[in-house]
């Protein structure tokens, strides 16, 4: 096992893959990835499950039988996904079995139903079914729209991974939806210490964006601003973590065997060559976190990425001092904020259309075969 990678562990960083293929499943990768280099959970994408389904000869006995039946690509992307991420669930359940958070497997709802919350709930709990196992995540948006679906999921009892998170501000409105949620799951009945949840926020995108602006205004105090506004983000984000899961309300529903909704920090891989390629993991640890990884991110830190302690709790004063000073040097940080879950919506549209398109294309040939 990676001494780098324990480190991080030991240090109350919960590691995750961001990666899922029925090859990684099949071949006992997953599991010595779990075994080997310290990762305890799982989560998926379209974009993933694009890259998983083309080409592999894992799925041609599948996508034979659906194209046989005549099931069309969207369907055929349900039974696909549901039964990887099934598979997975079970692989990791020896995890969920050992700990209280981990070993989980996280599968989206269709990105594209991100501003209508009733679909989103139908689908949520559509995947929910089809999954069929308690180590799942859903994962929702969190736009304005997926915000009362999150809170009508987690009512009825099932465990959600919210993404898309961007500012303080809306992870906030996240954590209320889960307590409105898990309060509600109570009142209903539902056993709450089986639900649980985590609140994905995004970490390299907000220093791509801010970046990009420093560098239009181009004065010297603002170019010596880059590359600081993400960890500051997620730095305030963790105080607000602290902040919630404390208190009669919090204690209430711990009482009842509640769980915190984790943050979990997203987008880690770094995109700017400038910048150390494990900056959003070495600068992000602190206790009850998850970071979730890209393959060649987990494979950095194994090789020499760095665990100093505790680098978050306790910098919110920092961190809001900073957003100061990317204020007074001109930068909208609602504005970004808001261009971010924009472009991040239309990513996730993107990225899924390009699933509809490989897995008909993979239909298509499974027909002629």
């Amino acid at each position: 096992m990676s001494d780098r990678l324990k480190a991080l562990a030991d240090a109350g960083v919960s590691i995750w893959l961001d990666d899922l293929s029925r090859e990684r499943i099949e071949s006992g990768n997953l599991a010595s990835l779990v075994a080997e280099k310290s990762v305890v959970g799982v989560t998926t994408n379209p974009t993933i499950f694009a890259a998983a389904v083309s080409g592999a000869d894992v799925y041609d006995a599948q996508l034979g039988e659906l194209a046989a039946s005549g099931t069309g690509a969207e369907a055929a992307i349900f039974a696909l996904t549901t039964d990887d991420v099934r598979d997975a669930c079970d692989v990791m359940a020896p995890v969920a079995g050992s700990t209280e958070h981990d070993g989980r497997v996280s599968i989206e709802v269709e990105p594209t139903l991100a501003n209508e919350t009733e679909a989103t709930i139908a689908s949520a709990k559509a995947l929910w079914a089809a999954v069929d196992r308690p180590n799942a995540l859903i994962k929702i948006p969190a736009t304005r729209e997926g915000l009362p679906a999150i809170t009508a999921v987690i009512a009825e009892g099932i465990s959600v991974n919210v993404t898309l998170i961007f500012s303080p501000d809306r992870y906030r409105d996240v954590m209320e939806a889960y307590l409105e949620g898990l309060e509600q799951a109570k009142a209903a009945g539902h056993d709450i210490s089986g639900i649980r949840s985590v609140a994905s926020f995004f970490v390299s995108r907000v220093d791509t964006e801010v970046d990009n602006r420093l560098e239009k205004i181009g004065t010297d105090e603002a170019l010596a601003l880059r590359g600081k506004a993400a960890v500051a983000n997620a730095r305030l984000a963790y105080s607000e973590f602290q902040e919630v899961f404390a208190g009669e309300r919090w204690e209430a529903l711990a009482a009842a065997g509640a769980h915190v909704q984790r943050p979990l920090w997203a987008s880690t891989g770094v995109k700017n060559p400038a910048y150390p390629d494990t900056l959003y993991v070495t600068d992000l640890v602190v206790a009850d976190t998850v970071n979730t990884m890209p393959e060649k991110t987990l494979e950095a830190f194994a090789d020499h990425g760095e665990v100093r302690g505790d680098l978050v709790s306790g910098h919110g004063a920092d961190a809001q001092a900073l957003f100061d000073q990317l204020s007074a040097v001109g930068v909208d940080l609602d504005d970004v904020f808001e261009v971010l879950e924009t472009e991040g919506v239309d990513k996730f549209k993107v990225s899924w259309q390009e699933l509809i398109d490989t897995v008909q294309t993979q239909l298509d040939r499974a027909a002629e075969r």
